[in-house]
Order: structure tokens, then sequence, then C-alpha cells
């Protein structure tokens, strides 16, 4: 069975995606250049990341969808088990919005592109100077009433284990009064967890969304504490 995984993964299943994802980055690019990264800079990846999920036969679940309201803009904050966070994000959470991610991802070809033209927010923590900028495109971002999904911990697991979060999307939350929606991920570290490229089909993968977090002159360690301790919560130990 284990052959058979390897020899599906690695001679159907990626040179597919490959394409795939080639093809989906020039569409988000060019889309979001001419006219605009609202839609182009969702849909497209949406479907890209549903297709990671359903070639490698990933089940998809989602809990707590009813506590979000589409037309709301949210700071969504998750813990970060695998790469498969992010297709299982993209492809499920039903909500638009922009991810915060690591500069160094503007290298990956085709995909960087995509998210810059997107209009992705890429960290730089090269310099203050650099970090100042980064929020204040953030803040440019989140204006036109985007939401935004952050992993608060910065990379992922190595263990499955959760870290301690970084202070970037929740001081962003505070300054613009934006609801903060915690998400426990489940699975997503047994389908592929960090020490591997392997890829374990026929996992679950369960998305929770807790109810959003109305900040009312609380201060921000105590507001990233309670949210780390609720995504905690509902991980499997």
């Amino acid at each position: 069975m284990k052959l058979i995984s390897f020899l599906y993964q690695w001679l159907v299943a990626i040179p597919l995606l490959v394409v795939i994802t080639i093809v989906i980055a020039l569409a988000t690019s060019i889309g979001s250049i001419l006219f605009g990264g609202k839609w182009w800079g969702y849909y497209p990846p949406h479907l890209w990341a549903k297709c990671w999920c359903r070639l490698f036969f990933i089940k998809v679940r989602v809990e707590g969808r009813e506590h979000i309201d589409p037309a709301t803009s949210y700071v969504f904050v998750a813990n970060h088990q695998s790469s498969y966070d992010i297709y299982s994000i993209y492809g499920y959470l039903g909500h638009n919005f922009k991810w915060m991610m690591k500069k160094s991802l503007e290298k990956v070809p085709f995909v960087g592109v995509a998210c810059r033209c997107a209009g992705h927010i890429m960290v730089d923590r090269s310099s203050a100077a650099a970090v100042k900028r980064t929020m204040e495109t953030a803040k440019q971002r989140l204006q036109g009433g985007m939401s935004l999904v952050v992993f608060p911990e910065g990379a992922r697991t190595w263990d499955g284990k959760m870290r301690g979060f970084k202070r970037g999307a929740f001081k962003l939350a505070m300054d613009f009064n934006l609801p903060i929606v915690p998400i426990t991920i489940n699975g997503a570290f047994e389908v592929m967890p960090r020490t591997t490229y392997q890829i374990k089909p026929f996992g679950t993968i369960t998305l929770t969304i807790h109810r959003p977090i109305e900040h009312n002159g609380e201060d921000l360690d105590t507001i990233m504490a309670q949210c780390h301790s609720i995504i905690e919560s509902r991980l499997n130990k």
C-alpha cells in the first residue's frame, strides 16, 4: 500500500498539481492585475486548494461556520500544523480573506508572484523599518473591509504541539477594532508533518471555527493568551 501511495503521489498527483498550480497562479496574477485582487485573489486559489485535498482524498470537515458572517471582516488566527493548513483554510473556510505570510514565499516560482498580485501581506522582519512597512501594508489591506488569516506561531510545528504566538495580528485586530476568530486545525499534522514531503492520503482535517472575540479594553497579552487557550482546548491530544 505504501508503494502504491508513493507512486501515485509522485507519478500522478504531484505532476498534475504542478500544472494546476501554474495555471491558477497565472490566472490569479493576470486577473488581479487587470480586475483587482478581491475576486481573483481568492476564488482561483480556493479551487487550487480543493484540488490539493481531493487529489489525495483528504476530507475536510468544518465546525462552527455559523459563528461567522460572510459580510463581516475578521482577523482569523489558527494553529499551524502542516502545509495542509493552507489548503484546508483556503478551500473550506468559506470567507474571503488575505493571508499574512512570510516574505520568503515570494521566491516560490509562480506562487510568489501570484500572492503579491493578489494583495497578500508579506511579513518582512529584516529590520524595524521593514516591520513597520509590513504593518502599514496590512492596515491598507484591511481598510477595504477585507478579512485576514494569520498563523501567529510564525511557522509550522515540528511535533504537533502549539508554540507561543507573535503579536502582529492581534495588534492589527485591536488597532482596527476587528473581531478575532480563533480556528483550531486538527489532522493536518498527520496528513503531512513538517519532517516529510510524503502526503498521507485518505486523512481527515477538521477546522473548528470558534466564536469571534470582541476585545473591549483588554490588553494585548490577555487577548493573545485567550486565543491560544481557546485553540489549544480543541486540539486532539
